[in-house]
């Protein structure tokens, strides 16, 4: 079950729609919580990158004593107590009560501090493209196990109407039999074709209750009373053929890029001058010698590497490849998406012309049992007649229902593929969690 703090945010409800679903997994899957964990994380870079474009300063203060003639010496000016009668080789012990603060401000460094602001601004903008591709993921796997769970119950439905037409006709089986009019064998065939219903009913079952869990599981959840309502959301709308450019893995892919080319940036920076200026301010109190003073020092400090063994050409090399690297895998996420894309649209139209073809079967199946369990009730069709005719009818109910749900599904997953959402927001609907966004400028 969720804890206290997260069904307080997030209700469960008693009955869940497809939306109602979809939504909740967005805010209470481990997958999607742990996506914007690592948002905050990106969001805290960003402020730590920033903080180099601000002054520094320091409070420091620390208390000594020393003997040391050099130190004592130094202590015994700071602290304005010199005398001519001071042993310059042994001025004796002292001690010292400095507070000092420091300012410094760095001006210029390359560009390498822009450069790594770009950087981790660029790779936060990757890690809300990588979890809104992890929720898009998450809402189709919901979608896809509430129809499978759908499919189970409507299945059930079929199996238990199968299960009690071959019992009405095992009852007359039964009765001709006593009268003398109907074979053991026939009887017996009649008996085993009930007992394959009934172990066909029992399978599909077990396999609603592991469908159950795994939506369960999907929306975050140990263990929840489950009901389902599919006719309230109705079905999903067929998106039109379109470009899959709204992919969050492709946006994700292009941050990682611009990522990437910061971080070539900031390590050529290595190859100018860093520029900083500093201030500081001290006053120093002595104990032994009852004497104080205070002090202030400021510069400019100029750095630049003559030589560093190559080190700075050798981390621009290795950012470039990592450039490389990153854009050669985006052209590989664009062809495997393209061939999601289309696969997924062959899918749906597989899902149509199947479902057109089944409607007609179940009709004709259902015409075929009927005439068939009179004519046996008359005593003018063989038991194993029959059971091919319960057998058909059967078959092409679950065949009906299998394609019904493969629509909904391809239907569903053309709109993941295409990083369209699976329900469009409306006004009246309270908005999904969302996380802070950052924009990055190529």
């Amino acid at each position: 079950m969720a804890s206290p703090s997260q069904a307080a945010k997030t209700a469960i409800p008693e009955v869940w729609t497809l939306r109602h679903a979809v939504r909740f997994a967005v805010r209470n899957n481990p997958d999607s919580r742990m996506g914007k964990n690592r948002i905050e994380a990106a969001q805290a870079a960003i402020s730590m990158e920033r903080s180099s474009f601000y002054p520094k300063l320091d409070l420091n203060t620390k208390y000594d004593q020393t003997n040391n003639p050099m130190y004592s010496f130094g202590n015994i000016l700071n602290q304005g107590a010199f005398h001519n009668t001071i042993d310059f080789n042994n001025p004796g012990r002292t001690d010292n009560l400095n507070l000092g603060v420091r300012l410094g401000y760095r001006f210029y460094n390359g560009g390498r501090d822009l450069a790594g602001l770009k950087a981790v601004e660029a790779q936060a903008v990757s890690s809300q493209m990588e979890l809104a591709a992890v929720q898009a993921q998450l809402t189709f796997e919901v979608v896809r196990t509430f129809q499978l769970i759908i499919q189970a119950e409507e299945l059930i439905k079929a199996r238990q109407s199968a299960v009690a037409a071959i019992t009405a006709s095992l009852s007359v089986a039964q009765a001709r039999y006593q009268e003398g009019v109907l074979l053991k064998n026939d009887l017996l065939d009649l008996e085993v074709q009930q007992a394959k219903a009934q172990e066909n009913l029992s399978q599909t079952r077990h396999s609603l209750a592991m469908s159950q869990r795994i939506f369960l599981s999907l929306l975050g959840l140990d263990d929840s009373p489950l009901a389902l309502d599919s006719a309230q959301d109705g079905p999903q709308d067929i998106p039109p053929l379109g470009t899959h450019n709204q992919r969050h893995e492709l946006r994700s892919m292009e941050a990682l890029i611009l990522a990437a080319k910061a971080r070539v940036r900031q390590v050529q920076g290595g190859h100018y001058p860093s520029l900083e200026g500093y201030a500081g301010y001290d006053t120093d109190q002595g104990y032994v010698t009852n004497g104080s003073g205070d002090s202030w020092q400021a510069g400019i400090r100029l750095q630049f590497n003559l030589a560093e063994g190559g080190r700075t050409t050798a981390e621009i090399t290795k950012a470039s490849a990592l450039l490389a690297e990153a854009q050669e895998r985006k052209r590989k996420t664009e062809l495997a998406i393209s061939l999601e894309v289309k696969q997924a649209e062959f899918t749906v139209q597989e899902a149509r012309e199947r479902l057109q073809v089944t409607n007609k079967s179940v009709a004709q199946a259902q015409e075929s049992a009927r005439i068939n369990r009179l004519r046996f009730l008359e005593g003018k069709l063989l038991s194993a007649d029959l059971i091919g005719a319960e057998n058909q009818l059967t078959d092409a109910l679950v065949r009906r229902i299998a394609a019904e749900t493969s629509q909904r599904i391809a239907i569903a997953d053309l709109r993941r593929t295409l990083g369209l959402p699976q329900f469009q927001e409306t006004s009246d609907e309270p908005p999904p969690e969302e996380t802070s966004s950052t924009t990055i400028k190529p």
